[in-house]
């Protein structure tokens, strides 16, 4: 029998654990997939923060330092400058990268920290029950907007990708998706592209990739990834946003 595929070494031999249709074990294969083929896992680190993200130390088979909720990218500057000889990413979420940790991405980025951001955007807080976030779209219902976000009461879905892309001290600044293989095949190749710069030095690297959250959209697997790519693709566009 001919084996097509087995488990990276940089995962560890257990069980996901996440929500049946999400997409985060599908992006925690391809960052250990990438850092087996670079041949860094023994000096790798990742950041954790608060969110469904924090499940990940357990999953990768490599160092990983917990955050508080939206200081990954904080603990991650101070682990690259304290240790450089080592690969830094963190591995964040929407709510915690986008809210409460907005003020720590952006200076991370604008000091051009040679670290690699792993961004899931997925339109809502996941762990903490289903509430709005900064990335939720207009009209979208979750817990704290039953009724859909409203423009003038919430304001507009922030993007982060086009946001950080201005800044200088950013080097590769993309935006992929998990709803089809045809980009779950770009995503991969984007984020070994966002490891490679740091390996060469080439400062602040983000790969914002938009996911689905099945159990707090109330919808069904194949319903999320649908929806995913008729509502958040419009307002959330795939592509190089900086490519230095």
């Amino acid at each position: 029998m001919k084996k097509v595929f087995e488990r990276p070494k940089s995962l560890t031999d257990v069980h996901f654990t996440y929500c049946a249709g999400c997409t985060h074990g599908m992006i925690h294969r391809m960052v250990a997939e990438t850092i087996d083929e670079l041949k860094i896992q023994d000096r790798t680190i990742g950041v954790s923060p608060v969110g469904c993200s924090v499940f990940a130390y357990e999953f990768f088979n490599f160092d990983m330092v917990a955050a508080s909720h939206g200081r990954a990218p904080a603990v991650a500057t101070g682990l690259k400058r304290s240790l450089p000889e080592c690969i830094i990413f963190t591995y964040q979420g929407d709510g915690d990268l986008a809210a409460i940790g907005t003020a720590e991405i952006v200076h991370a980025a604008t000091r051009g920290e040679n670290i690699t951001v792993i961004f899931v955007n997925n339109a809502i807080y996941g762990m903490t029950g289903g509430q709005m976030a900064p990335t939720t779209l207009i009209g979208q219902k979750t817990e704290t907007t039953p009724f859909g976000r409203d423009a003038r009461a919430h304001g507009y879905p922030i993007r982060i990708a086009e946001m950080l892309a201005t800044l200088e001290g950013s080097s590769y600044i993309v935006r992929t998706s998990t709803h089809n293989p045809q980009n779950v095949r770009k995503t991969k190749l984007a984020v070994k592209k966002a490891f490679e710069n740091q390996l060469n030095n080439k400062n602040f690297n983000l790969v914002e990739i938009l996911s689905t959250c099945p159990s707090n959209w109330g919808l069904d697997s194949i319903q999320s990834l649908k929806w995913l790519e008729e509502n958040m693709i419009p307002y959330f566009p795939l592509g190089e946003f900086k490519n230095i």
